[in-house]
C-alpha cells in the first residue's frame, strides 16, 4: 500500500508540474467522480458485454474536465488493469495474467474515451438507455 501510496504522489507531483494546483486538483477529483460513476454504473447494469462501453464513457466523462480529469483517467484506468484485472482474473481462473486480451481492449476503450470519441461505440445492443 505505501508503493501505491508512493506511485500516486508522484504521478500527481509529475502531472501537475506545468499546471496550477488551483485548478488541477479539482479537475482531478472531478474526473475520479465520473470514472467511479461510470464503474458503479457497470456494477448496477450487470450486463454481459457492456464493460467496455463503461471503461470508454468513464474516460470520455472525466477528461475533459482538462488536465486533472484526464490524469485521474488515466491513473485510475492503470490502475484498474495493472492491479485489480490481475486480482479478478486469479479469482475467476486460478491464475494470474489469463486475459490479458481482455485488458487490453479495455485500455483500448480507456483511451478511445480519454480521446473524446464517442463511447457508444462500445454501447451493446439492449443496454438500457438509463447508461
Amino acid at each position: 500500500m505505501k508503493l501505491f501510496t508512493g506511485l500516486m504522489i508522484c504521478s500527481l507531483v509529475l502531472g501537475v508540474s506545468s499546471q496550477n494546483w488551483l485548478t488541477f486538483i479539482p479537475e482531478a477529483v472531478q474526473g475520479t467522480w465520473d470514472m467511479l460513476r461510470a464503474y458503479y454504473d457497470m456494477r448496477e447494469a450487470n450486463y454481459i458485454g457492456a464493460d467496455k462501453y463503461f471503461h470508454a464513457r468513464g474516460n470520455y466523462d472525466a477528461a475533459p474536465r482538462g488536465p486533472g480529469g484526464a490524469w485521474a483517467a488515466e491513473v485510475l484506468s492503470d490502475f484498474r488493469e495493472n492491479t485489480m484485472g490481475r486480482v479478478t482474473d486469479f479469482f475467476k481462473h486460478g491464475e494470474s495474467g489469463h486475459g490479458a486480451e481482455d485488458s487490453k481492449a479495455d485500455q483500448e476503450a480507456n483511451k478511445w474515451g480519454r480521446s473524446g470519441k464517442d463511447p457508444n461505440h462500445f454501447r451493446p445492443a439492449g443496454l438500457p438507455d438509463k447508461y
